[in-house]
């Protein structure tokens, strides 16, 4: 072995980076590695290349810059390559001085804080207001974006929602026991309208167990126990362009169920309890903050569902 990992050869390619992804536990985590190592060998087979080296990746960082990536997509991209390289050496397919050299690349500064896209009232309104409804397919599609918009939900957490998930508690619906990112577990209040969506959708579709949200033909006949986390991206984006807000994500709905909690009045840490991010277990060990199901912060957003 000549110290450079032979990245044309598929088997060795493959190998190496199911080692990086099996080194993840977080089902996003590794879903964002694998994107970002694909990409990167597709970049590498485009032209002939050194090997796996420090200048190798070098050329990676400033081809990321050159397309005008923001700090966090660049960021994520080259952990991953370091984790190759790791991943690589500890396994006798990469030379130790060619691994301690990619670590050495640096990445860049993460500057500012992201806000992604926000959308107004007008526009998370418009965009509830965009499936068709007379159709299976457009009351599913209508469900999914009021559970974005109203419970924060990110889209794995949508692709794996299931009937368990949704239960009363304290006398209103709420989805429980939620799993998100890093395995935390949480439960987020359901806004009235976002169940008068749900409903419809099972009732049409006749889903009452398993997961909530199932793939649909033309023809509004299931096809599928399960919806992929990409068709709840692809969704998105065809209602967000045909609304005029080209470009919003799932995550961007996220932001915006977040935004009009605390314009409603939400309590801050009501809203971080909802999102499950990681800073509200330190506010809950600290000072002991229990969320409030009846008073729910989401229940002040006010769009609305037609029946």
């Amino acid at each position: 072995m000549n110290g450079m990992i032979a990245l044309g050869r598929i088997a060795r390619w493959e190998k190496v980076k199911a080692l990086v992804l099996d080194s993840v536990s977080s089902p996003i985590t590794k879903r964002v590695y694998n994107m970002a190592l694909n990409e990167f060998m597709d970049w590498f087979q485009q032209a002939s290349r050194p090997g796996f080296t420090k200048a190798t990746v070098h050329a990676w960082r400033v081809s990321l810059e050159k397309r005008g990536l923001g700090s966090s997509s660049i960021i994520i991209r080259m952990s991953a390559i370091r984790k190759l390289a790791a991943e690589a050496a500890d396994n006798g397919l990469l030379a130790a001085d060619l691994a301690a050299g990619i670590r050495r690349v640096k990445s860049v500064k993460s500057v500012g804080i992201r806000v992604g896209n926000w959308l107004s009232q007008r526009q998370a309104q418009a965009l509830l207001n965009a499936p068709d409804i007379s159709t299976v397919s457009g009351l599913r599609d209508r469900a999914i974006l009021a559970v974005l918009l109203g419970c924060g939900l990110r889209r794995s957490e949508v692709a794996a929602l299931t009937f368990a998930h949704v239960q009363l508690r304290d006398c209103r619906w709420c989805i429980v026991d939620l799993v998100g990112k890093h395995a935390r577990v949480r439960t987020a209040p359901m806004p009235t309208w976002v169940k008068v969506a749900m409903d419809a959708w099972t009732s049409a579709s006749g889903v009452t167990a398993g997961h909530v949200f199932r793939p649909v033909n033309r023809a509004g006949t299931i096809t599928g126990e399960r919806l992929g986390e990409k068709v709840v991206w692809q969704m998105l984006k065809q209602y967000a362009t045909a609304v005029g807000v080209p470009g919003i994500a799932p995550h961007d709905l996220r932001r915006r169920c977040a935004k009009l909690c605390r314009a409603a009045g939400g309590e801050l840490e009501q809203i971080q309890l909802l999102l499950g991010h990681a800073s509200v277990q330190t506010t809950e060990r600290y000072l002991g903050t229990r969320q409030d199901l009846i008073h729910a912060p989401n229940d002040a957003i006010r769009l609305k569902v037609a029946v």
